[in-house]
């Protein structure tokens, strides 16, 4: 994922090297052309491999091309482009009518109602969120769960990208804590050198966390973005269900709340019982008002169940940026008492 944006793999460079000039600019051309160019190749139409788990943890590997995935989700192509892996992104999530768009790290999925959409890839954080899901999804088949499919699917995704960010974060305090106090005591070409690759290593991670810590906070404070999410109620409301059937239907089973015991702990899942009941509650009252949940009479009635969830992402993701601005500090009082010194030698 570190290639720069532009920058093509091999596979999509055409066989044959052996022609001359005109020949080679041509094969250039079909990489580059889009849609408006006759006899261009149009990229992202050819057919790709993904995977798809459905709601009961079972997994189907497809090839499908960008067309069919559009109609099917009812995304739009730049949508797409973020799940593409040739390019590089920041974190984004994006709440369509039918999907969301997840583009988290290594994690580039399109989440549904009904199933999961993953690009089909042998990195590892890719077949951790495959073999995760579908353990959470396959020891939750016969209970009831207090989040959506598309909430439970979500949430993993946050939780493996901020536990991964915030592995990088420990590594890398690791890595330059010794170094700055060794150069603190031992000014010399090598020490340097190492604190400046290390101060690189720190700005491109910051930049990624930063990132992530911003796309949770740009969605809390977008009532709208958080209404569009809810995917399970929006289907449900669409088929006809009155908020009656809806409460039923999402939320309980015959009347009582069950979540799995054996399902990996979460922040959200963490919560003790009173929030639990307050979480209830507020599903319960905001399930029986009248009208669409992104009408204006609704629309900030049912969000607090997907800002419980982003909000305790968002605390861990910014504890980790807090991290990385601290080693930043370091850094730079390192920097101040060596300059302080070399001063004094002169």
């Amino acid at each position: 994922m570190e290639e720069s944006r532009g920058h093509f793999f091999p596979s999509d460079v055409p066989e044959s090297t052996s022609s001359n000039n005109s020949e080679r600019l041509n094969s250039v051309a079909h990489v580059n052309r889009g849609p408006g160019f006759p006899g261009g190749k149009k990229r992202g139409h050819s057919s790709r491999s993904w995977i798809k788990i459905d709601q009961d943890g079972n997994v189907k590997i497809l090839e499908l091309d960008k067309a069919r995935i559009m109609r099917q989700c009812s995304l739009p192509s730049r949508d797409l482009r973020l799940l593409d892996p040739l390019f590089i992104y920041p974190s984004t999530i994006l709440g369509r009518e039918k999907a969301i768009a997840v583009n988290l790290e290594q994690i580039r999925c399109i989440i549904t109602a009904d199933e999961v959409i993953l690009m089909n890839s042998v990195d590892r954080n890719v077949v951790q969120y495959k073999s995760e899901l579908c353990k959470r999804l396959q020891t939750n088949k016969d209970q009831a769960d207090d989040l959506p499919f598309e909430f439970r699917a979500l949430e993993l995704a946050l939780e493996l990208t901020c536990m991964s960010l915030d592995a990088k974060v420990k590594e890398l305090e690791m890595e330059i804590y010794p170094v700055l106090d060794e150069l603190a005591s031992s000014i010399n070409t090598l020490n340097l050198e190492r604190v400046r690759r290390l101060k690189g290593h720190l700005l491109a991670l910051t930049q990624r966390v930063q990132k992530v810590r911003d796309e949770l906070e740009h969605l809390m404070d977008d009532d709208g973005d958080m209404a569009e999410m809810y995917l399970t109620e929006k289907k449900l409301r669409s088929e006809g269900n009155t908020p009656t059937e809806l409460n039923a239907l999402t939320n309980f089973s015959g009347g009582t709340r069950l979540v799995s015991k054996s399902a990996p702990v979460s922040p959200v899942a963490s919560t003790n019982g009173s929030q639990r009941l307050q979480r209830a509650f507020s599903s319960i009252v905001s399930s029986s008002k009248q009208g669409s949940l992104i009408s204006s009479s609704s629309s900030g009635e049912n969000i607090e169940q997907l800002e419980m969830l982003l909000e305790a992402y968002f605390v861990a993701i910014d504890h980790s940026l807090s991290k990385l601005f601290s080693l930043k500090e370091y850094i730079d009082d390192t920097e101040d008492l060596i300059n302080i010194k070399l001063v004094r030698i002169a």
